[in-house]
């Protein structure tokens, strides 16, 4: 099967893109600038440079194309283009030249809850892009992960490292974040469902407490642990200067991440988070 990866070069992506291979499948790797993924052989799939903002830069993009895969996303502040002219507007753009190519599969990476968020627009507009993706007529699978071990970690690291971990709100949040090659290898498995929609979780289910006392430990420091009113990150968020440079959306999603519960529901994935945190504390170390 041909598949057009797009975003093939982020940490998802690069995961999804080693399986595809695995698996035997014709890749298009499509990214904004061209790497080397390690464990992929440049000679077995093909790069195309992307920039979902241009509808006519996406031109052929997909032609011959069984299946589209898109990772794509902003993911950090930026004061050129939000997350409604990436997360939204640039997979609608995508989407449109997968319908004129006539591709019979369409795969989205989302985040859990997406719909349920709609003054946070990291997931807004992740939201607005799965409904016009649900009414394309394309056959779609939705996934909407819980988080990834090495986002959590890389939140969480700095805060350890300076002897103390601040959480927001009174409530214990829990979440199932899973490994990346573990959500990578579940996408390739269900590329061809059927209008599906998965809340995607691995196998340990932890409170933000306990993964920030894993983390102490790990780091073979004394556990510190305090907590803020979550009200703090929404006067943040609210400054101009943040609304200007981007940050605003980031702050958002912070604040949103560290008081819902990110546990879904079809669990996958052998890899262990309480491994992982150990074996990133003992790399670094």
């Amino acid at each position: 099967m041909k598949v057009v990866l797009a975003g093939a070069y982020g940490k998802l992506g690069s995961d999804i893109l080693l399986k595809l291979l695995e698996a035997g499948h014709e890749v298009v790797a499509a990214d904004v600038i061209d790497r080397e993924v390690p464990g992929a052989d440049k000679s077995k799939y093909t790069y195309k440079k992307l920039d979902v903002t241009e509808p006519a830069a996406l031109n052929g993009l997909c032609d011959g194309a069984d299946a589209v895969i898109t990772t794509v996303g902003l993911t950090k502040s930026s004061d050129k283009v939000t997350c409604y002219d990436i997360d939204y507007q640039g997979n609608l753009n995508l989407l449109r030249e997968a319908q004129r190519a006539g591709v019979a599969h369409f795969v989205y990476i989302s985040v859990i809850k997406a719909d349920m968020a709609p003054k946070v627009p990291m997931l807004h507009a992740k939201y607005l892009f799965e409904e016009e993706l649900r009414k394309s007529g394309l056959t779609y699978v939705i996934h909407r992960p819980t988080g990834y071990f090495y986002d959590i970690v890389k939140v969480f690291k700095p805060m350890v490292e300076k002897g103390e971990v601040t959480l927001l709100g009174k409530k214990a949040i829990h979440a199932n974040v899973i490994d990346t090659p573990d959500f990578a290898e579940f996408i390739v498995a269900h590329i061809c469902d059927e209008n599906k929609t998965y809340n995607v979780g691995g196998k340990e289910t932890w409170s933000y407490e306990q993964i920030a006392t894993m983390c102490f430990e790990a780091a073979g420091k004394p556990v510190v642990i305090k907590r803020a009113p979550a009200f703090l990150f929404s006067i943040l968020a609210a400054l101009p200067k943040n609304k200007k440079n981007g940050k605003s959306a980031v702050l958002r999603f912070g604040q949103w991440t560290m008081t819902e519960e990110m546990v879904g529901d079809t669990i996958y994935g052998e890899h262990s988070f309480k491994q992982y945190i150990a074996d990133s504390f003992k790399k670094e170390g």
